[in-house]
């Protein structure tokens, strides 16, 4: 059951939304799009300049309790609601990748965005196979650093 309302209430409490939002003259639905896209260019690839395969790994759900007891040994980390998870949070994976000191990280023709550690990019002429070796490498230190293994969100599909 979906509900819509035709009064907006945005949400402006993520990254740095609000602040973009009002040095672009407050909330407009305008404001918040141009903000959302201005924060987007200047995270992630261009596409058409870099291949890339986008947001790569899931954001982890843990219990509030485990998020207390990272934010003790990490107190920068960054934890967000999970939505429809009563005592549960979510930590940002992009954020992890970084603390295990993978960002801007290459091996071979792929590598670490530099500036989004979520993000996994073609250095030129990298393969399938390329892609996927960098990803389970990034999980296994980001395991072995944060104690977290992380999950695809991409789907790999073998024709």
């Amino acid at each position: 059951d979906i509900r819509l309302s035709r009064t907006p209430r945005p949400r402006l409490g993520y990254g740095d939304v609000e602040r973009e939002v009002e040095a672009r003259g407050g909330v407009t639905l305008r404001n918040i799009r141009e903000a959302i896209c201005a924060i987007r260019r200047a995270k992630l690839p261009d596409p058409k300049v870099t291949g890339n395969a986008g947001s790569f790994f899931k954001n982890p759900v843990v219990d509030e309790c485990v998020a207390r007891q990272l934010q003790a040994q990490w107190p920068d980390m960054p934890v967000y609601p999970a939505a429809g998870c009563a005592g549960r949070v979510k930590l940002a994976a992009g954020w992890l990748i970084d603390k295990a000191g993978l960002k801007g990280y290459k091996r071979g023709r792929v590598g670490v965005h530099e500036r989004q550690a979520l993000v996994l990019v073609n250095l030129g002429g990298a393969t399938c196979a390329d892609v996927l070796a960098l990803c389970d490498e990034v999980r296994a230190v980001v395991k072995e650093k944060t104690g977290y293994d992380l999950e695809k969100e991409i789907r790999v599909v073998k024709a």
